[in-house]
């Protein structure tokens, strides 16, 4: 009789698969579909892949489902959001818009106002350059949103931290560098009117 030789134990130094969370076969399962609706897989494949990607259980089985189809872009990889206060001011929100992993605001002569109340964020982290210049940046999170302002200079206006230090799970960190100049930089969250008319 022959003997099988033992299967060779996996090396303790070596990585353990990571998980795939809900989110993450969600995000596979929609860019399935967007692949069925532009014609690369048929609807037969379509649902062989689905309900392979459902039951998937790391992100190494989901990465096979979606090998062969065109990667969507990351809104890390995206270019900067660059602001500029201009003569007559700048703003961004809060109606809908998709937040880059890097946004850059200058003051200038107008101000500029910076709202991430009901954006979309798909990151876990933020880099906002905000000059405050001459009329300075403002800048609105969600209550649950966290700063981190160790890269900042104050200048003469001054950076103003006016958030709680309380982060949800799941929400993004924003990372506010850059200098306060003559009109300040200040990050806070919605004030009464501002929730009255997100309400």
């Amino acid at each position: 009789m022959t003997v099988e030789p033992p299967e060779p134990s996996p090396r303790p130094d070596s990585p353990a698969p990571l998980r795939a969370s809900h989110d993450d076969r969600e995000a596979v399962v929609e860019q399935l579909r967007d692949a069925a609706a532009e014609g690369r897989i048929d609807l037969e494949e379509l649902g062989e892949r689905v309900e392979k990607a459902l039951q998937s259980r790391t992100l190494a089985e989901l990465a096979v489902l979606t090998a062969d189809l065109p990667q969507p872009e990351s809104p890390g990889s995206r270019p900067p959001l660059v602001l500029k206060g201009g003569m007559s001011g700048a703003s961004r929100g809060p109606a809908r818009w998709e937040v880059p992993g890097h946004v850059i605001a200058h003051g200038g002569l107008g101000g500029v106002k910076l709202d991430f109340t009901r954006s979309e964020c798909r990151l876990k982290e933020v880099t906002v350059e905000a000059y405050g210049e001459t009329s300075g940046v403002t800048i609105v999170i969600p209550d649950g949103w966290a700063v981190e302002t160790g890269g900042t200079d104050p200048g003469f206006g001054g950076f103003k931290d006016e958030t709680t230090p309380d982060r949800l799970p799941g929400t993004p960190l924003i990372r506010l560098t850059g200098s306060g100049g003559m009109g300040g930089v200040t990050i806070r969250h919605p004030n009464r009117r501002e929730r009255r008319k997100l309400a």
